[in-house]
């Protein structure tokens, strides 16, 4: 259970980053993800890396054993590593172009509500790890609640869909499917030996170091104001380092699909802290949506959910993903 509660407390810390973001100045979107992929990633890796110096000697200060990748071929490790940060660092742009050609309700939905359903068909395609019929109930659940939440949200309602950019569309897709790739590496790791710790620093702090230049080359003269250097330690140190040290304690425990799902409970916290914080007013449609979307995440969270290791084969000699 407490994998579980780590994963909704991750989930939580994500849900505040549209709340963080309407309190704080104005700022390009690329310039405004990349400082918070450069903070909350660079602290990651920095973390990660400190912990494994630190082990690495005694108290005696003699040489030990790395306790991680140490069963892991050093070129699949290489291979989770530089495929996990590509899908950190593809996820925020593609996740941005769909909003921008179809709107925050469609492409929210299709981002959020792909990323489950495609992170357990890689997971099952790739490691044979079927998440189960209860984890397929949830994921059905769950991702009609934020249908439901996006249609209510959408000023041209569920006519919106039908008439969506392709491209648009593919963009979203192409954001849910990031999110599984840098799940599935970082779940890769955690198989090989690596601690939760340790692999969410691989992937998030080579992101961060690719996502340097992009914030040098954009507009970031709003981290000048203190409001808005407030706003960028909050996304990063909160909503990318504490949410994914939880994050990948969770993954430590639960199979990636569980994990993705159970994540659902970001626009959850999302819809709450905009009625709390920002004094927004939910639609009954919006409200029965946030109620849809609850139930599929307690079905899963109830379910008693065991750690994959404990129930599959061990992992494949050969990792793709």
């Amino acid at each position: 259970m407490r994998f579980v509660i780590a994963v909704l407390l991750a989930s939580v810390c994500f849900g505040t980053t549209g709340t963080a973001q309407a309190l704080g100045p104005e700022a390009d979107p690329a310039s405004l993800g990349a400082a918070r992929l450069v903070i909350g990633g660079g602290v990651l890796g920095a973390l990660a890396l400190a912990l494994r110096l630190g082990r690495r000697r005694d108290a005696d200060g003699t040489p030990v054993a790395s306790p991680t990748g140490t069963t892991a071929h050093p070129l699949i490790t290489l291979l989770l590593v530089a495929a996990g940060a590509a899908g950190v660092l593809a996820y925020q742009p593609a996740f941005f172009a769909g909003t921008a050609a179809n709107g925050v309700a469609i492409g929210t939905v299709v981002a959020l509500g792909s990323a489950p359903v495609l992170t357990g068909a890689l997971d099952w395609a790739l490691r044979r790890r079927y998440p189960g019929h209860r984890w397929a109930v949830a994921t059905a659940i769950a991702t009609a609640g934020v249908a439901v939440i996006a249609a209510a949200s959408g000023p041209a309602g569920a006519g919106a869909a039908l008439s969506a950019e392709p491209l648009g569309l593919l963009a979203s897709l192409g954001a849910g499917a990031s999110y599984a790739v840098y799940t599935l590496a970082a779940k890769g790791l955690i198989d090989r030996g690596w601690s939760a710790t340790g692999s969410m620093g691989a992937l998030f702090g080579t992101g961060a170091v690719f996502a340097l230049p992009l914030l040098i080359a954009t507009d970031a003269s709003w981290l000048a104001q203190p409001a808005g250097l407030a706003m960028a330690l909050w996304l990063g140190l909160v909503t990318v380092t504490v949410a994914y040290l939880l994050f990948g304690h969770g993954l430590t425990g639960l199979a990636p699909a569980t994990v993705s799902t159970l994540t659902l409970a970001e626009p959850l916290t999302a819809g709450v802290l905009g009625v709390a914080v920002l004094g927004e007013a939910l639609t009954a449609g919006a409200t029965l949506g946030l109620v849809v979307l609850a139930a599929g995440i307690v079905v899963l969270a109830t379910g008693g959910a065991r750690s994959p290791s404990t129930s599959m084969p061990p992992p494949a000699p050969v990792a793709t993903r």
